[in-house]
């Protein structure tokens, strides 16, 4: 389908614009369509070309799916007209993105497409934080896991139980159970728990626990946020200490 436009799947990461890569803000500047997802800052929305139409396609809860299908039949009736559309995804694209599943729609279309890579929530708002995924001697591994309803139903948790750091995106509103059925599986209910919100943002907030204060419902926590849980968010302290140190220096 050659009239067709070229779509480039690209990562805008956690939200602040200087985390953008190179290519994604070339990308932007040269756009004639960004469909962007509702958790794209403004502040990288305004990097966008002047001319380029902007679409906010983000989902709300319960509606998964029909936005989903709106963005296809977007792509679809801007295509035969734009030269290059932007899917313009928070973090990366293929973390929890739906990125896969895009791809494979605009392959059965016969409409190029390319990935750019961005910076995944999952990883930046702990660095951010001063949160180490993992660290000699307390943690030699992590897994991603997203937190929402379905989760909840079709995971299998007791295989993270040997996993040392828990990083949980889509959490916050299911927080009291994952923390409950982490600690059924055996988990410690003192280990610590942090909650990074809106991270690489003006509004970047962390918030400390424990499994089972968070089980208790007893920590109040506002999406979008990332869950970390392990014994690595003890050593945030004297990891955020040493970075303050040296933005000083």
């Amino acid at each position: 389908m050659a009239s067709m436009a070229k779509v480039y799947l690209v990562g805008a990461g956690p939200g602040d614009p200087d985390l953008l890569t190179r290519k994604a803000l070339r990308l932007l500047e040269q756009a004639d369509v960004i469909l962007h997802d509702r958790l794209v800052s403004d502040g990288i929305l305004a990097l966008a070309s002047p001319r380029a139409r902007l679409i906010d396609v983000g989902k709300q809860q319960g509606q998964q799916e029909e936005i989903q299908s709106e963005i296809y039949t977007w792509i679809l009736r801007l295509g035969r007209s734009a030269r290059t559309i932007v899917r313009l995804k928070s973090g990366d694209p293929m973390v929890f993105g739906r990125g896969g599943e895009e791809l494979e729609f605009l392959a059965r279309h016969g409409i190029d497409a390319e990935v750019v890579p961005g910076l995944s929530s999952a990883l930046a708002a702990p660095a951010l934080a001063g949160i180490p995924v993992t660290y000699r001697g307390v943690a030699a591994s992590f897994s991603v896991i997203a937190g929402h309803r379905q989760s909840l139903t079709t995971l299998d948790w007791s295989v993270y139980q040997g996993v040392d750091t828990l990083i949980i995106l889509m959490g916050v509103e299911y927080r009291d159970i994952i923390a409950h059925t982490l600690i059924e599986q055996g988990r410690p209910a003192s280990q610590p728990v942090a909650f990074l919100e809106n991270a690489s943002t003006s509004r970047e907030r962390v918030v400390e626990s424990t499994l089972e204060l968070v089980a208790r419902r007893q920590v109040e926590v506002k999406a979008p946020a990332v869950m970390v849980i392990g014994e690595v968010v003890r050593h945030r302290t004297a990891v955020r200490r040493a970075m303050l140190q040296e933005a000083v220096a």
